[in-house]
């Protein structure tokens, strides 16, 4: 299949999973609250691509949620080139992809992660996952969401469920803290041996996570809490913040490829603390 059009296909998904998206999180607000829409250039001075970030803040359910979309090309910084596989030969490159971010008023309801996207060098593959994130465990939730993963993924690969989980716990850690960012997932890089294949898993990934976000919430919308289960989860958002800030694959790559700031830094928390 011809790149090009391998770039519009994956670019055109992004775009209709980020409306969708925030359409079901409008329906979970009831649509009492707006999105705050920025769109973004790359280089105001060529034409290199950009995006559009999508933010919603203190609602009745979300208390920060972002939804970005981007598409961008040019050529990798040469200190970055030898990082980036294919981009040593090469510096040019494109990517897309689609994130999402979630804060939750309720301290009941985990923080939770997306992110799908598509990267060109010399070479082209597909990344993402996603990850919850509680202040309060869970084990039933923590259960089922796993369940839902490996349901998704067997429906691929007997394989991907295993293997996709064992990179997500390590790469969600901090190691200075020596504990997990929270309860897991799923993380993959560098799927491109088969594009129809591998297209297909990440449309997959990007729906079960619709499915499952609105599942959690919903369980869990109307429950009570109190002010310590607010207190944790202000210290929870500051272990995310440093995850976000320190190790975060997707913020380096975001700044150090001349991304929107917002945009990239929409998935730190809107208040959090450190004792």
């Amino acid at each position: 299949m011809n790149l090009e059009i391998k770039k519009n296909l994956a670019s055109n998904w992004f775009k209709t999973l980020q409306e969708a998206l925030c359409e079901d999180i409008n329906k979970l607000e009831k649509n009492k609250i707006q999105f705050k829409s920025t769109t973004w250039k790359r280089n105001t001075k060529k034409d290199e691509g950009g995006g559009e970030h999508r933010i919603l803040q203190n609602g009745k359910i979300f208390e920060k949620v972002g939804v970005n979309f981007s598409k961008v090309y040019g050529k990798f910084p040469k200190q970055f080139q030898k990082n980036i596989l294919g981009a040593h030969k090469d510096p040019r490159f494109w990517a897309s992809g689609v994130s999402v971010v979630m804060h939750m008023k309720n301290p009941l309801i985990p923080a939770m992660h997306f992110n799908t996207r598509y990267i060109c060098t010399t070479q082209d593959w597909f990344g993402g996952g996603m990850d919850v994130t509680p202040s309060k465990i869970d084990l039933n939730e923590k259960r089922e969401f796993h369940k839902a993963l490996k349901n998704m993924c067997n429906r691929h690969n007997k394989k991907y469920y295993t293997k996709y989980k064992k990179w997500c716990d390590e790469y969600f850690y901090l190691p200075h803290r020596k504990e997990p960012r929270g309860i897991g997932g799923i993380f993959f890089d560098y799927k491109k041996n088969n594009f129809e294949k591998d297209f297909k898993f990440v449309r997959d990934v990007g729906i079960t996570f619709e499915l499952i976000f609105q599942k959690i919430i919903r369980n869990k919308m109307k429950k009570k809490w109190t002010a310590r289960d607010k207190e944790m989860q202000y210290i929870k958002r500051g272990r995310y913040a440093e995850f976000n800030l320190l190790y975060d694959r997707g913020t380096k790559f975001g700044l150090q490829t001349g991304g929107n700031i917002e945009g990239i830094l929409m998935s730190l928390p809107p208040l959090a603390k450190w004792k």
